[in-house]
């Protein structure tokens, strides 16, 4: 009961400062954090989390999917079809070129083995814009960066999981036989996840078209969060990738059911960020003083080189030649945070009992969160620079050296009031 009194403070600090924050560096998702840290054992002692307590892995869950099922809402086929280049760069150069970064880090800074090496890159390679939400939710951010991180961060987490299971496989003591089995296996999780993604929607949707059935105005924002509850127990009761389901279910309930995804939007937006804030108060508590004792000199630089250095030079590299501005290229490569994708997985690992668990987890832990403090309090000064930008008429060399003259005319002809 205590941290339902410390969830309900921090809540009421949050909403009351949400209105500072969504004008300054101050960062909601950081009070969370720091007010778990706070009520932990390492500060005043209120609460007892450890990271194999059953509510850290349950809350992370849980957030990770509510997360990715709104974001797949945001997802327009359409425009995916017309721009999937940049995504499928992101995916299959980008996320590649940091994984291989981050295991070499890790290795000859931090001195794991290999296998645990690799681990780690494939734990900390998904990215997670709902720390960036002033940046992927903001219009006056140009559409096509917002379109390719928000795909970037829901299809990667899917993505990794079935590397950091063969990897976690390959790292124990029964690696030998383990792999061929592991490889099945996961396959199928990957494939249950996206099919019970696709059809649940498409089943519920048949449902309402049905003549007597239908739900009333009021209650429709519920049809989408039924179908949401329902797909998340369904794939934990078969070992289906839930985070690939919910991802492809909120991309396929927006594409047949655009009313529906109007109706739940608010109260979809509502509880991803109950779930985001929840998670982040429980994994605030695990931040104690202890952890960050733990982690050597070495792997402090490999934290700092994850978040400046590797995310954005392997964003930088796979967008070599596309249409993005410098500018564009830049705020892409730096908003690469580390969300729930990596906690569940990071607990993954320290629960495997792998040799090096506890050193791949202090490492995974501090990197994230950094990341969460570094990402979430710098996407609202960057998108309120697009912003100035867009209503000066201000456009860099790449933009004036590539749009027409008729473009650049039509945007110095912008009205100078705000959206």
């Amino acid at each position: 009961m205590v941290l339902v009194v410390v969830f309900g403070v921090a809540l009421l600090v949050a909403v009351l400062l949400s209105g500072l924050a969504a004008r300054t560096v101050l960062s909601t998702s950081f009070l969370f954090l720091v007010g778990g840290a706070l009520v932990s054992d390492g500060f005043l002692g209120l609460i007892h989390i450890t990271p194999d307590s059953e509510i850290v892995s349950v809350t992370a869950d849980l957030a990770l999917f509510a997360v990715l099922f709104t974001d797949g809402m945001h997802v327009s086929f359409a425009k995916l079809r017309a721009n999937w280049r940049n995504p499928a760069r992101a995916l299959g150069l980008g996320m590649p070129l940091a994984f291989v970064f981050m295991a070499l880090v890790t290795h000859f800074l931090v001195s794991l083995d290999w296998t645990t090496s690799f681990l780690v890159g494939a734990v900390l390679a998904p990215t997670d814009p709902v720390f960036a939400s002033a940046i992927v939710g903001r219009k006056e951010v140009p559409a096509k960066l917002r379109e390719l991180l928000n795909v970037e961060s829901g299809v990667n987490d899917g993505l990794a999981l079935p590397v950091v299971l063969l990897l976690i496989a390959a790292a124990g003591p029964v690696a030998g036989h383990a792999n061929e089995a592991s490889f099945g296996k996961i396959a199928l999780e990957l494939l249950l996840g996206l099919v019970f993604g696709v059809v649940l929607p498409l089943l519920v949707n048949g449902l309402v078209r049905f003549r007597l059935l239908g739900a009333e105005p009021k209650l429709q924002p519920l049809l989408p969060l039924a179908t949401g509850i329902i797909l998340y127990a369904t794939c934990h009761l078969t070992h289906a990738n839930p985070y690939l389901a919910a991802f492809s279910a909120g991309a396929v309930l927006a594409a047949v059911s655009p009313e529906a995804k109007e109706a739940f939007e608010p109260l979809g937006e509502a509880l991803a960020e109950l779930a985001k804030f929840a998670a982040l108060l429980v994994f605030g508590a695990l931040l104690t003083p202890a952890l960050f004792g733990d982690l050597s000199f070495g792997g402090y630089v490999a934290v700092v080189l994850a978040i400046v250095l590797i995310r954005p030079a392997s964003l930088l590299i796979s967008l070599v030649g596309t249409r993005f501005n410098r500018r564009e290229k830049l705020t892409a490569a730096w908003f690469g945070p580390k969300g729930f994708a990596s906690v569940v997985y990071g607990l993954l690992v320290l629960q495997s009992g792998i040799p090096q668990a506890e050193e791949a987890y202090t490492l995974i832990a501090v990197c994230i969160a950094f990341s969460i403090i570094a990402h979430s309090s710098t996407d609202v000064p960057i998108a309120h620079m697009f912003d100035v930008e867009d209503l000066v008429g201000i456009l860099d060399d790449d933009d004036h050296d590539r749009a027409p003259a008729a473009e650049q005319g039509a945007r110095t002809e912008r009205p100078t009031g705000g959206p």
